[in-house]
């Protein structure tokens, strides 16, 4: 379980004529910091990282740096990664509330008492998910390399996959292989439908249609291609197309803009009555919190020894799996 020393971000602390990036540089550099965040982080924080990636992307960086401490603009899934990778450095994350709809909804208890109905089966859990669930697993999977995952365990073997089952779909289809899903999703992408999505490509009929696996079925076979954040980034590069429709939280277009910035980027329009689709948890942290946790070296990520040792060798497992 994570755990936290109470610690409340003390935001009035802050001059507000404070130049907050300059002090997040000085913070980093006397701290011998490292700045890593997530594509769907706001873009001034992502301007300002030393790193911006997917989570197979991070957990990389995370695993092969030298810095004493790990400032993780992300969410909290995002963060333990880190810690399990790096159990004598801190990690600290500028908000601890900044969670995940399918870790929060698949919980350790909760996923070890389901998993006793097959006894057989080996388990590939997406990284979206918390470090009991991690220390539960054979093997952890990106959204990036979740086909190579499973392709790597052997065909007699029966998988179970968790917690997203839109991206479990996804890589049965493209793997052949059946496994036991549990029935988690992401309350971002399951908001994406194919009868908007069919109605924003009737209004731009040259735009291509990009989605991540976490969208339900009937979006990504509507999908000129479909793949991770980091693999929708360069396809964008990549394409010789001028407009794109974009089914994924929208923080990464700001990397798309920049990019591809004589592109049409179009964020694909959620079923929740509003044009954009955000991601609330990735939202949460902000440059004043990014400061305030450079600076006071909280909200920390602590993690069960015990725990984070079962954690670690899925996940190594995965890392040299690439």
């Amino acid at each position: 379980m994570t755990t936290a020393a109470p610690y409340v971000p003390d935001l009035e602390s802050l001059d507000p004529a404070l130049d907050l990036r300059a002090e997040i540089l000085r913070l980093k550099r006397s701290r011998n910091a490292v700045i890593l965040a997530h594509y769907y982080q706001e873009p001034e924080i992502q301007d300002l990282a030393d790193f911006v990636g997917d989570s197979l992307q991070l957990a990389q960086q995370a695993a092969s740096t030298g810095a004493d401490v790990i400032a993780f603009c992300g969410v909290h899934f995002m963060a333990e990664t880190a810690k399990i990778l790096n159990p004598g450095k801190r990690v600290v994350i500028p908000d601890m509330d900044a969670g995940c709809s399918l870790a929060d909804r698949c919980t350790g208890a909760a996923f070890g008492k389901w998993l006793e109905q097959y006894p057989e089966h080996e388990v590939v859990s997406y990284i979206n998910c918390s470090a009991e669930v991690k220390a539960l697993s054979t093997v952890i999977c990106t959204s990036s390399n979740a086909v190579r995952v499973v392709e790597s365990i052997p065909a007699d073997r029966k998988i179970v996959f968790a917690p997203d089952r839109h991206l479990g779909k996804w890589v049965m289809q493209q793997t052949g292989r059946d496994m036991v899903l549990w029935p988690g999703f992401c309350i971002v992408h399951e908001q994406f439908t194919a009868k908007r999505v069919a109605a924003m490509q009737a209004q731009h009929p040259g735009a291509k249609l990009i989605a991540h696996p976490e969208c339900d079925a009937t979006v990504s076979r509507l999908a000129d291609f479909v793949g991770s954040t980091a693999a929708l980034l360069r396809y964008v590069k990549e394409s010789p197309a001028g407009s794109f429709i974009v089914a994924t939280e929208a923080g990464i277009l700001h990397q798309m803009r920049k990019a591809r910035p004589d592109a049409e980027l179009i964020a694909a329009p959620a079923d929740s009555g509003c044009n954009c689709s955000l991601c609330p948890y990735m939202k949460l942290n902000s440059l004043e919190k990014l400061c305030l946790a450079l600076r006071d070296l909280q909200p920390e990520i602590l993690l069960d020894e015990g725990v984070r040792l079962r954690a670690l060798e899925p996940v190594q497992r995965m890392l040299a799996l690439g």
